[in-house]
C-alpha cells in the first residue's frame, strides 16, 4: 500500500483518465435528468430521446465541444473526489477495524460500507463547487436547451460569476444532495469491488491481473449505478437551479415525483449506466496500476521516516 498522500494522487490520476473517456455520457445524462423538469409527461418536450440519440444530437448541433463542456471542472472534481475516496478509504477502514476488532486485517462489510461512504462524503463536500459549475456548463446548449441555462465561458468564469452574484454560499448550493449521492455511491463502490474480487479469486481461481480488475470493477459499477441514480438526479436539479426552485433534497424529491411521476428520479439511468460502467472499470483498474507506480516511486525516492509521516 502506498502512503495516504500517494494513494490520494494515484486515485485522482486514475479518475481523470476514466473521466476523459466517459464525460460525453455524463453530459447526455445531465440533460436527460433536466429534460421536462417539473412538467407533466404530456407537456414535456423530448429533445433527447435516449443515450445514443443524445450523443448524436449534441454532436450534430454542437460538435465534440458540446459533449465535453465542463471537462476542466470534471478533472479537478475527480482529483478531489477520487483522491479522497481512494486515498482515505483504506486508512479509515483500518482505523475503524482496529478500534473495533483490534486487528486491521479483519474484513467487516459494515465497516467497509461506512469507510467508503465517509471517504466519498469528504471528497464530495470538498469538490462540490467544481461539480456545480461542471453541471451548469454541461446543461447549457444554444440549440436544444433544457433546464435553467447558464452562459459561463469555462470553469474559472463560472466560479467567478457564482461567487460574485451568490457569494460563497452559492458555490456550495446543493452540497447536501451531493454528499448524499456520493455517500450512497461510495458506500458500495469499493466494498462491492473488493467483495467481487475476493469471490472471483476464491470461487473462480482468478489470479491478480487486468481480467480480475475488469470483472470486479464491472460488478461494482452496476451496483453503484442502481444505488446512486435517484440522488444523482436530485443533485443535478439542485445544482442547476437558480433562486429557490427547491428548498432542499426532500423538497426536490417530492416536487419531482408529484409533477413527473415516480420514474422521473430515474431519468437518464441508461446514460448513467453507460457512463458509470466504463468509468468505474477504468477508475478502479487504473487505480491498481497507479498505486503500484506510486509504491515503486515512493520506495525509490522517500526515506522510511518520511513515508510514515505522510
Amino acid at each position: 500500500m502506498s502512503t495516504t498522500t500517494g494513494a490520494f494522487i494515484a486515485g485522482g490520476l486514475a479518475a481523470c483518465g476514466a473521466v476523459t473517456v466517459t464525460h460525453g455520457f455524463e453530459t447526455v445524462k445531465i440533460r436527460l435528468q433536466l429534460q421536462g423538469e417539473l412538467q407533466s409527461k404530456n407537456e414535456a418536450p423530448r429533445l433527447y430521446k435516449g443515450v445514443f440519440h443524445g450523443v448524436t444530437v449534441i454532436l450534430k448541433n454542437e460538435g465534440p465541444r458540446g459533449l465535453f463542456r465542463g471537462i476542466g471542472g470534471a478533472y479537478v472534481y475527480q482529483m478531489i473526489l477520487n483522491g479522497c475516496r481512494l486515498g482515505f478509504y483504506e486508512p479509515l477502514r483500518k482505523g475503524v477495524t482496529t478500534a473495533i476488532f483490534k486487528d486491521a486485517n479483519v474484513q467487516s462489510l459494515g465497516v467497509n460500507i461506512v469507510s467508503g461512504a465517509a471517504s466519498g462524503i469528504l471528497g464530495a463536500a470538498a469538490g462540490s463547487p467544481f461539480f456545480l459549475v461542471k453541471t451548469r456548463l454541461q446543461s447549457f446548449s444554444p440549440f436544444l436547451p433544457v433546464g435553467t441555462q447558464h452562459g459561463y465561458k469555462n470553469t474559472p468564469d463560472g466560479l467567478r460569476q457564482i461567487a460574485r452574484s451568490e457569494g460563497i454560499k452559492g458555490l456550495y448550493r446543493g452540497v447536501g444532495a451531493a454528499m448524499v449521492r456520493t455517500g450512497f455511491g461510495s458506500s458500495v463502490q469499493l466494498p462491492t469491488y473488493f467483495f467481487a474480487k475476493r469471490r472471483l479469486v476464491r470461487h473462480l481461481s482468478m489470479g491478480e491481473g487486468p481480467a480480475l480488475h475488469l470483472a470486479s470493477s464491472a460488478a461494482s459499477g452496476v451496483v453503484v449505478c442502481c444505488v446512486m441514480h435517484p440522488p444523482d438526479t436530485v443533485m443535478s436539479r439542485m445544482y442547476n437551479q437558480t433562486g429557490n426552485l427547491y428548498s432542499g433534497v426532500m423538497d426536490c424529491v417530492y416536487k419531482t415525483i408529484k409533477t413527473e411521476g415516480v420514474l422521473a428520479i430515474y431519468k437518464g439511468f441508461f446514460a448513467h449506466l453507460a457512463r458509470i460502467l466504463p468509468h468505474t472499470i477504468l477508475t478502479l483498474s487504473l487505480a491498481e496500476q497507479t498505486n503500484k507506480f506510486m509504491r515503486r516511486f515512493e520506495d525509490r525516492v522517500l526515506p522510511v521516516a518520511v513515508k510514515n509521516r505522510i
